[in-house]
């Protein structure tokens, strides 16, 4: 036995059908394509067409909006914070950062940064360091002794920075 030896078992392979050979390879004249017609023809693409009845994608109404200028943040909850803390998947002496808590596991996505929220509730004595958080989140978290530091500027810092831009 040799690397040049070596071959697929016979029929391991089967060749692709040529169509349109001849009427005695029994798959002449038509080529498989039936008679007559647009799909017998080639170029074809009619995907949602429906024989010029306004397409069904057509006539459902149209949903929702898709906000151009949105953020994109991670959302973690203090509730799940707090179960990794207790599962020693998080460190609760530390700051909790956004690296921490990507690296930890508990949060994916978000190429604007990581949201806080107050679902569930928090023990440990926690300084967070996120892009946001709610209101809810920041008072449960001070309730337990901990501190949320936001990076990201609030609303009324975004609205004063573009009143003074527009003077």
């Amino acid at each position: 036995m040799k690397l040049n030896d070596i071959r697929d078992n016979e029929g391991a392979r089967k060749g692709r059908m040529r169509v349109g050979r001849g009427i005695g390879s029994g798959k002449g004249k038509t080529a498989a394509r039936g008679q007559k017609g647009q799909k017998s023809r080639s170029g074809v693409a009619i995907k949602g067409f429906e024989g010029g009845q306004m397409p069904l994608h057509m006539r459902l109404p149209k949903r929702g909006f898709n906000n151009p200028f949105g953020k994109d943040y991670a959302e973690v909850n203090i509730g799940m914070v707090q179960k990794w803390i207790d599962a020693k998947k998080l460190d609760g002496k530390k700051d909790v950062t956004e690296e921490a808590l990507r690296e930890s596991g508990l949060v994916r996505g978000g190429k604007d940064g990581v949201r806080l929220l107050g679902k569930g509730e928090i023990k440990a004595k926690v300084k967070f360091v996120v892009t946001g958080a709610t209101k809810g989140a920041i008072a449960a978290v001070e309730k337990a002794g901990g501190s949320v530091e936001v990076t990201a500027p609030t609303n009324a810092e975004v609205k004063a920075a573009n009143a003074q831009a527009a003077k």
